[in-house]
Protein backbone atom coordinates (compact mmCIF):
# COMPACT_ATOMS: atom_id res chain seq x y z
CA UNK A 1 0.00 0.00 0.00
CA UNK A 2 1.34 3.38 -1.00
CA UNK A 3 0.86 6.76 0.64
CA UNK A 4 -1.28 7.83 -2.33
CA UNK A 5 -3.72 5.01 -1.51
CA UNK A 6 -4.87 6.97 1.54
CA UNK A 7 -7.14 9.94 0.81
CA UNK A 8 -7.73 11.51 4.21
CA UNK A 9 -9.60 14.54 2.84
CA UNK A 10 -12.23 12.41 1.12
CA UNK A 11 -12.07 9.71 3.82
CA UNK A 12 -11.20 6.92 1.37
CA UNK A 13 -8.58 4.22 1.25
CA UNK A 14 -7.61 1.98 -1.64
CA UNK A 15 -6.87 -1.61 -0.67
CA UNK A 16 -6.05 -4.14 -3.34
CA UNK A 17 -7.30 -1.80 -6.04
CA UNK A 18 -10.68 -1.30 -4.35
CA UNK A 19 -11.62 2.15 -3.06
CA UNK A 20 -13.37 1.97 0.32
CA UNK A 21 -14.67 4.48 2.83
CA UNK A 22 -12.22 5.27 5.62
CA UNK A 23 -13.93 4.66 8.97
CA UNK A 24 -13.07 6.74 12.04
CA UNK A 25 -10.96 4.05 13.75
CA UNK A 26 -8.83 3.37 10.69
CA UNK A 27 -8.52 7.08 9.95
CA UNK A 28 -7.22 7.73 13.46
CA UNK A 29 -4.77 4.82 13.20
CA UNK A 30 -3.49 6.08 9.83
CA UNK A 31 -3.10 9.63 11.17
CA UNK A 32 -1.20 8.36 14.22
CA UNK A 33 1.06 6.20 12.04
CA UNK A 34 1.73 9.06 9.58
CA UNK A 35 2.66 11.33 12.49
CA UNK A 36 5.03 8.69 13.88
CA UNK A 37 6.46 8.01 10.41
CA UNK A 38 7.06 11.73 9.77
CA UNK A 39 8.80 12.20 13.14
CA UNK A 40 10.83 8.97 12.96
CA UNK A 41 11.96 9.29 9.32
CA UNK A 42 11.46 12.93 8.30
CA UNK A 43 13.58 12.70 5.15
CA UNK A 44 12.39 9.38 3.73
CA UNK A 45 11.40 9.25 0.09
CA UNK A 46 9.80 5.82 0.45
CA UNK A 47 6.30 5.99 -1.09
CA UNK A 48 4.94 3.01 0.88
CA UNK A 49 2.61 3.57 3.80
CA UNK A 50 4.29 1.01 6.06
CA UNK A 51 8.04 1.32 6.33
CA UNK A 52 10.70 0.14 8.75
CA UNK A 53 14.09 1.46 9.78
CA UNK A 54 15.60 -0.55 6.94
CA UNK A 55 13.08 0.40 4.24
CA UNK A 56 13.02 4.08 5.23
CA UNK A 57 16.30 4.53 3.33
CA UNK A 58 15.06 2.46 0.38
CA UNK A 59 12.04 2.56 -1.89
CA UNK A 60 10.58 -0.87 -1.12
CA UNK A 61 7.74 -1.87 1.22
CA UNK A 62 8.05 -3.36 4.67
CA UNK A 63 8.14 -7.14 4.31
CA UNK A 64 5.61 -9.68 5.50
CA UNK A 65 8.14 -10.92 8.05
CA UNK A 66 8.08 -7.49 9.72
CA UNK A 67 4.31 -7.54 10.18
CA UNK A 68 4.43 -11.15 11.36
CA UNK A 69 7.07 -10.32 13.97
CA UNK A 70 5.16 -7.22 15.09
CA UNK A 71 2.10 -9.33 15.94
CA UNK A 72 3.78 -12.51 17.20
CA UNK A 73 2.69 -13.76 20.64
CA UNK A 74 -0.18 -11.29 20.84
CA UNK A 75 -3.60 -12.45 21.99
CA UNK A 76 -5.13 -10.02 19.53
CA UNK A 77 -4.03 -11.52 16.22
CA UNK A 78 -4.61 -9.69 12.96
CA UNK A 79 -7.38 -12.15 12.14
CA UNK A 80 -9.10 -11.55 15.50
CA UNK A 81 -8.76 -7.80 15.08
CA UNK A 82 -10.26 -8.00 11.59
CA UNK A 83 -13.24 -10.05 12.80
CA UNK A 84 -13.75 -7.82 15.84
CA UNK A 85 -13.55 -4.68 13.72
CA UNK A 86 -16.16 -5.96 11.27
CA UNK A 87 -18.52 -6.98 14.07
CA UNK A 88 -18.05 -3.62 15.81
CA UNK A 89 -18.89 -1.83 12.56
CA UNK A 90 -22.03 -3.97 12.20
CA UNK A 91 -23.10 -3.12 15.76
CA UNK A 92 -22.40 0.58 15.30
CA UNK A 93 -24.26 0.91 12.01
CA UNK A 94 -27.40 -1.04 12.82
CA UNK A 95 -26.40 -4.39 11.31
CA UNK A 96 -26.55 -3.12 7.73
CA UNK A 97 -24.98 -5.73 5.42
CA UNK A 98 -24.69 -3.27 2.51
CA UNK A 99 -22.66 -0.92 4.67
CA UNK A 100 -20.38 -3.77 5.75
CA UNK A 101 -19.83 -4.96 2.18
CA UNK A 102 -18.96 -1.41 1.10
CA UNK A 103 -16.65 -0.57 4.01
CA UNK A 104 -14.74 -3.86 4.11
CA UNK A 105 -15.08 -5.10 0.55
CA UNK A 106 -16.47 -8.42 1.76
CA UNK A 107 -18.90 -10.54 -0.21
CA UNK A 108 -22.63 -10.47 0.42
CA UNK A 109 -22.79 -13.77 2.33
CA UNK A 110 -20.08 -12.68 4.75
CA UNK A 111 -21.73 -9.27 5.24
CA UNK A 112 -25.05 -10.99 5.95
CA UNK A 113 -23.42 -13.26 8.57
CA UNK A 114 -21.88 -10.28 10.38
CA UNK A 115 -25.15 -8.35 10.20
CA UNK A 116 -27.08 -11.35 11.55
CA UNK A 117 -24.62 -11.76 14.43
CA UNK A 118 -24.84 -8.06 15.24
CA UNK A 119 -28.65 -8.12 15.10
CA UNK A 120 -28.73 -11.01 17.58
CA UNK A 121 -26.36 -9.17 19.91
CA UNK A 122 -28.37 -5.96 19.66
CA UNK A 123 -31.63 -7.79 20.47
CA UNK A 124 -30.26 -9.85 23.36
CA UNK A 125 -30.72 -8.85 26.96
CA UNK A 126 -27.61 -7.44 28.62
CA UNK A 127 -26.02 -9.77 31.14
CA UNK A 128 -26.26 -8.79 34.77
CA UNK A 129 -23.95 -9.98 37.47
CA UNK A 130 -20.81 -12.04 37.07
CA UNK A 131 -20.44 -14.26 34.01
CA UNK A 132 -19.28 -17.22 36.14
CA UNK A 133 -20.80 -18.99 39.14
CA UNK A 134 -19.70 -17.77 42.54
Amino acid sequence: MQLEDVDLGNRRITVGGHVRPLDDLTRRAVLDWLDYRRNRWPNTANPHLLITQKTAVELGPAGKLWTTRATRNLTATLERLRVDRQLEEALTHGADPLHLALVFGIDEKTALRYADSARKLLQSEPETGPAWPQ
